[in-house]
């Protein structure tokens, strides 16, 4: 899965940036405060406020800035999210499934457009992309963590379906990261499980997973990855998701 990883890597190296870190601690404040808002605001009776409480901790966001998400969501002035699906088309073909919370369906729904058409893409109607991804969960580790074969023979006693492997980035000492995949359904029991086994995972997610990757040709790929990026910044946009498969640098 190079392009997956590609597209992975070049997320995590914006990941370093302090701008871009800022934004992704907005990404899992926004999740923290809708998931209590809509579930209450203790983690042991809100899976869905555990996992984003959680994945948050694994990406080393304060405690204090967790807390004032979930906070937040027991204010009279908190935003009524509404959690939106788009689906489009890049460059070259490749399909892209973008995840929006938003509290104004009309911002959204033209930022979303205007980056795919400014970009060389076009928005789709609803189930133009989505039959070509499955809908899985996701456990992520660092390859620190343990080896291929224990990680592999954790996941599978664990409940799990698949393992692979992301590289990481040797020029910044960023260790690789082992991906578990799961059904849907069995990710809080898998995750559950994995963290008896290994400990606390970098993040648990349910993710839309590419059936099959596109190749994206090479004289597309800064197009494709351009478009990506734009997606990921709009302040609506919580996940993108693309099956391109880009070329090997």
């Amino acid at each position: 899965m190079a392009g997956h990883s590609k597209w992975a890597n070049i997320q995590h190296r914006k990941g370093r940036q302090d701008k871009a870190r800022g934004k992704l601690f907005s990404k899992l404040s926004k999740e923290i405060t809708i998931a209590a808002k809509i579930g209450g605001p203790d983690p042991d009776m809100n899976p869905r406020l555990r996992l984003a409480v959680a994945n948050a901790k694994g990406q080393s966001m304060p405690k204090d800035n967790i807390q004032r998400a979930i906070d937040k969501a027991t204010g009279n002035d908190v935003e009524a999210y509404e959690e939106i699906r788009y689906e489009g088309f890049g460059p070259g073909g490749i399909g892209i499934i973008v995840e929006v919370s938003t509290d104004n369906r009309n911002r959204a729904a033209s930022e979303v457009r205007t980056a795919f058409s400014k970009n060389g893409g076009n928005l789709g109607e609803t189930g133009a992309v989505a039959f070509m991804f499955d809908q899985v969960g996701e456990i992520r580790y660092s390859e620190e963590v343990a080896d291929e074969e224990a990680m592999f023979e954790a996941a599978i006693e664990a409940g799990a379906e698949d393992v692979t492997y992301e590289e990481g980035d040797e020029d910044e000492g960023e260790p690789g990261e082992r991906i578990v995949y799961c059904a849907r359904d069995d990710l809080a029991e898998v995750a559950g499980n994995l963290q008896a086994a290994l400990g606390d995972a970098k993040s648990v997610n349910i993710i839309w997973k590419p059936q099959t990757l596109t190749p994206v040709e090479a004289d597309k790929t800064d197009s494709v990855i351009k478009l990506l990026e734009v997606l990921d910044d709009l302040d609506d946009v919580q996940n993108v998701y693309a099956n391109a498969d880009f070329p090997e640098d």
